[in-house]
């Protein structure tokens, strides 16, 4: 791979998307077409975007990623998350580029007490799982060069997610109920972004790519629930004028069924890549001290 390498980013509007723009660009050149011009339902232009822009590495941030939707529109959500990623990762063999895909903790169903690893046999309970698990598969079929990344309970000052729901909502209630029987670990999306920046970096200097092509796990370490998350979320923001009470699953049905534990073991990436993995409550306060600079 060049020094300067050019990087194509699908998905630049998302949560990991935009935090993406900034932290691959201390890489090389970054081009992000609009949604407009590169749609993931239509694999021509994605064949397009590829073949124009001649990458040395396609970041595919895009994504399906309306959990409960996903069951009242399963064929969007394959076109999306398992058809797509195999036509995108085809192009990119094709041009011998690298290609980075995420997915998510959700390809497992949940009855481990332990944190998964890369090891463990993915069985998806859902719609949304299922597809992003026929996209890792999809991806790897292609034979190019690429790093699948999984990662978990994403959330980030933008878009819609966990952390802007609960505070949107404490504006309106003084107590709220919150799932306390889901265990997972909150993975900022600007950690996700600058960590891949990190592991492209390795990829762009070592230049050996049997060394490093494959699936790994890329979340923050520790473990919470969402109630767990909710409290933390409150704590750090000044709001602990909300009473957040838990309660089980089963008060509050979604249309998809939820495993009760993904936490993802990240060991092998943070070997690999030599990677510095914060704790879920780092990430947290980072993403708050970012948010008071801005402001």
């Amino acid at each position: 791979m060049t020094t300067d390498p050019t990087i194509l980013l699908l998905g630049a509007t998302g949560q990991v998307g935009h935090e993406l723009q900034d932290s691959l660009s201390t890489l090389g050149t970054v081009v992000a077409p609009a949604r407009t011009g590169v749609d993931l339902a239509a694999p021509d232009t994605l064949r397009r975007a590829v073949r124009e822009t001649a990458p040395d590495v396609v970041v595919n941030a895009a994504a399906y990623t309306a959990v409960d939707e996903a069951e009242e529109d399963p064929e969007r959500a394959d076109t999306l998350n398992a058809r797509a990623p195999g036509v995108i990762a085809e192009a990119t063999a094709d041009v011998d580029a690298w290609l980075v895909h995420y997915s998510t903790d959700y390809v497992f169903d949940g009855t481990k007490t332990a944190p998964y690893t890369e090891n463990d046999a993915p069985n998806p309970l859902n719609v949304y799982g299922r597809t992003k698990r026929e996209g890792e598969q999809a991806v790897q079929a292609a034979g190019g060069h690429h790093l699948i990344l999984r990662t978990s309970w994403v959330y980030s000052d933008r878009r819609s997610n966990f952390l802007r729901s609960m505070l949107r909502l404490a504006d309106e209630h003084e107590t709220l109920t919150v799932v306390d029987d889901q265990t997972g670990t909150p993975t900022w999306a600007g950690w996700i972004a600058e960590a891949t920046a990190d592991i492209l970096r390795c990829v762009i200097d070592d230049g050996r790519p049997n060394a490093y092509s494959g699936l790994y796990h890329l979340a923050a370490s520790g473990q919470t629930s969402w109630y767990g998350f909710a409290r933390a979320i409150f704590a750090q923001f000044g709001r602990d004028d909300v009473t957040v009470e838990a309660i089980p699953s089963s008060e509050y049905p979604t249309a998809s069924a939820r495993p009760a534990y993904t936490v993802l073991d990240s060991e092998q990436a943070r070997r690999t890549f030599g990677l510095s993995i914060p704790t879920w409550t780092e990430q947290l306060a980072a993403l708050r001290t970012r948010m008071q600079q801005r402001a």
